[in-house]
């Protein structure tokens, strides 16, 4: 073989080999060592044998282990009691969430969109964002009642707030360039709101509406331990009362795992919603 046939080769095989190289894919432990997950467990982990010493040695009446708070969780799952109350607290939570959501997405857009608007609810968002909720309860039990109205109206407002400055804040992030460019092209003022306002402030949006969740929960509890004795605060001042801590610890846990999952589900969706935002930034930073 020649010299100059070694060459012809290597130059060929060289320009097989063109083109991106992939990368290796990082290993099991390594990929576990990047997930938050084992962090996270540790982390409760720590929690957990904290509360069962510091229980243990000093706990007495009012705190109960950690083992008997798991025990008395799980004994509340299985009893009518517990899904009745879940039931009738949750109706408030759905009602009162959706109309946050309906109301607060549009109108944060309008505000958003629209300086001049803003100049007369602006005060009124502030007042919201300021004014302790528990505050309101007395005039809801003096206007509205006791019922299930009372406890929708409070969920709504604890949880449209963050709904309207989110969705607001959105509308302004979206670059003024590209609306004077889509004017340019001859977009009409509806495909402005569909094509460059709405998609580029869902973000901003889903984040508000995630936010929302939360609030809301704590609306949902708040109004029935202080105005209404009935649901889920009914069972957590029933059982305050009869100095079952177990069981008062039991129903705390369940909403705040309620609350988790509902925030989980939340931004599960403001993922699948906004993908193309995150790769649209992942480019850009490149």
């Amino acid at each position: 073989m020649t010299t100059a046939t070694t060459h012809r080769r290597a130059r060929g095989a060289a320009t097989t080999r063109t083109g991106p190289v992939e990368a290796r894919r990082p290993g099991p432990l390594r990929r576990l060592l990047g997930a938050n997950l084992p962090y996270q467990l540790l982390t409760f982990a720590v929690f957990a044998v904290a509360w069962e010493v510091y229980a243990t040695a000093w706990g007495g009446l009012l705190l109960p282990t950690f083992t008997e708070t798991v025990g008395a969780t799980f004994q509340l799952l299985g009893t009518a009691e517990l899904w009745q109350a879940m039931y009738v607290s949750n109706q408030a939570l759905v009602i009162g969430f959706a109309i946050a959501v309906v109301i607060g997405v549009p109108l944060g857009i309008v505000l958003g969109r629209f300086r001049a608007l803003e100049r007369f609810a602006d005060v009124y968002l502030n007042i919201l964002l300021v004014t302790p909720m528990a505050a309101i309860i007395p005039l809801l039990m003096m206007s509205v009642g006791f019922g299930l109205a009372s406890r929708v109206i409070l969920v709504a407002v604890f949880s449209i707030v963050m709904v309207v400055v989110n969705s607001r804040t959105g509308v302004r992030q979206v670059d003024p360039s590209l609306i004077e460019m889509a004017r340019s092209f001859g977009a009409t003022e509806r495909q402005i709101w569909t094509r460059v306002l709405l998609p580029g402030a869902l973000p901003a949006i889903m984040t508000g509406i995630r936010l929302g969740v939360g609030r809301a929960v704590t609306g949902m509890v708040l109004v029935e331990l202080l105005m209404v004795s009935a649901a889920l605060g009914g069972l957590i001042l029933e059982y305050r009362g009869l100095f079952r801590a177990p069981l008062l610890y039991g129903t705390i846990v369940i909403i705040l795992a309620e609350a988790l999952l509902l925030i989980s589900l939340a931004r599960w969706g403001e993922h699948r919603l906004t993908r193309w935002s995150k790769a649209t930034t992942a480019r850009s930073t490149r």
